[in-house]
């Protein structure tokens, strides 16, 4: 028998909603409610649409989603090369909507490290792999006031670390595509960032490549703990990291979560995979289109309480009435 939850019952739910901590107070990035509005032609297109997503510091993970989805908008953002319309977004204690001009020249320089899909766009075509990665150093960026002696050890150390330090003496047109995106991860990484974030970074490179790129991203994340964020259309790159986040219609939809487990049958470890709907901060909830399609669920569904969980069903009613 089913026992729907009282009135006395759900008060107290919420008065402990409202005792809890502010969200995202533990989260290296937050992103609340965010939104972006782009207007062309007297026509307003919404790329985010109250998006919600929180990443804690360490964490090496991607977020997917089909063109159009605003997973690019959402990487503008975190990089600091576009501003909100609406919503709060804050990255290691930057508030992404309140910074000054020379303040978001100073947290792209500092806090975040950048690295584009187009290979040559990333580096400078008449300085060597060594020079490049020790240019954001000279410009100001480092903290530490490296001498020049110290900024080419800095850069090499990178180089090393990322497999790509016998590019040291090459330019840009010496290496391969693979070479040249490893090498920009390295200059992404120069100023000691807090977050990494790559756009579509291995969209040119074909899949062996593509797997070295990724094996730099995790040496990054976990060698110098920096925290990694991906941004790709390729849903197979949910195999590469341990949290997958979907983007759909510029809203958080699915996330998927990777974790180690031992079979009790024969005692080898595996990897498993479960797959959750994500609920924002007002309420919504994607379902994925596999799942409504499956029970022929449109326009609307039946919901029911139960005491420790809700209950979604097809409007079988509806089809009747119909």
């Amino acid at each position: 028998m089913t026992v729907n939850p009282t009135l006395a019952d759900l008060a107290h739910r919420a008065s402990a909603a409202r005792d809890t901590p502010a969200y995202g107070h533990d989260a290296l990035i937050t992103c609340d409610r965010l939104v972006r509005v782009f207007s062309a032609d007297g026509i307003e297109v919404q790329a985010l649409q109250g998006l919600d997503l929180l990443v804690r510091e360490g964490e090496l993970m991607a977020l997917v989603g089909a063109s159009g989805s605003g997973k690019s908008t959402l990487m503008n953002i975190l990089a600091g090369l576009d501003t909100p319309t609406a919503g709060a977004a804050r990255v290691a204690g930057h508030d992404l909507l309140a910074m000054a001009s020379k303040d978001r020249l100073n947290y792209r320089r500092t806090v975040v490290g950048f690295v584009r899909q187009q290979t040559s766009s990333n580096l400078l075509p008449y300085l060597t792999a060594a020079q490049n990665v020790a240019l954001p150093l000279q410009l100001g960026g480092d903290r530490t006031r490296r001498g020049r002696r110290a900024r080419a050890e800095r850069a090499l150390e990178l180089l090393d670390l990322l497999e790509v330090s016998d590019c040291r003496d090459r330019r840009p047109q010496e290496m391969s595509g693979g070479q040249q995106q490893r090498t920009a991860i390295a200059v992404a990484l120069a100023n000691g960032p807090a977050v990494l974030l790559a756009d579509e970074p291995t969209g040119e490179l074909d899949s062996h490549t593509a797997d070295q790129i990724f094996d730099a991203f995790r040496r990054a994340n976990e060698h110098l703990g920096t925290t990694v964020v991906i941004v790709t259309h390729d849903r197979a790159v949910a195999d590469e990291v341990r949290r997958t986040v979907a983007i759909r219609d510029g809203r958080t939809s699915t996330e998927v979560l990777r974790h180690s487990e031992v079979d009790e049958t024969t005692g080898d470890e595996k990897v498993v995979a479960r797959e959750y709907a994500m609920l924002d901060r007002a309420g919504r909830l994607q379902l994925p289109a596999d799942y409504t399609r499956a029970l022929g669920m449109r326009e609307r569904v039946a919901l029911e309480l139960e005491p420790d969980h809700i209950g979604i069903w097809p409007d079988r009613r509806g089809e009747q009435e119909g």
